[in-house]
């Protein structure tokens, strides 16, 4: 399976600024961040033309992390048109992570 396009501090902007983006903020070593993303990457193909999928890997810019207060991996949050409107945390399964993305849908 395909990963999610991993997102540098320059493109996060530019990313996030219209439509609805669901950004998976993890890192390496995280062993749930591992196990979501595959669910956010098929999510992301299922509703392909209404919804963006990206990562961030929270070790390689530690900057959007801080700027967003991730506090723990994973850590979602959803964008629509380059504001923040939802986040959380944890590990989700194919449902919760509809549910999560429909409310900005």
């Amino acid at each position: 399976m395909s990963k999610l396009r991993v997102l540098e501090a320059n493109e996060f902007a530019q990313t996030i600024a219209t439509g609805v983006v669901l950004v998976d903020f993890g890192a390496p070593w995280c062993g749930p961040c591992k196990a979501l993303e595959p669910l956010v990457y098929q999510l992301g193909r299922e509703l392909e033309g209404q919804l963006t999928t990206a990562k961030v890997d929270i070790e390689a810019t530690p900057e959007l992390s801080a700027q967003f207060g991730v506090m723990s991996v994973p850590t979602l949050m959803l964008f629509k048109d380059g504001k923040r409107v939802a986040a959380r945390s944890g590990g989700q399964s194919l449902d919760q992570l509809r549910a999560f993305v429909q409310q900005s849908l």
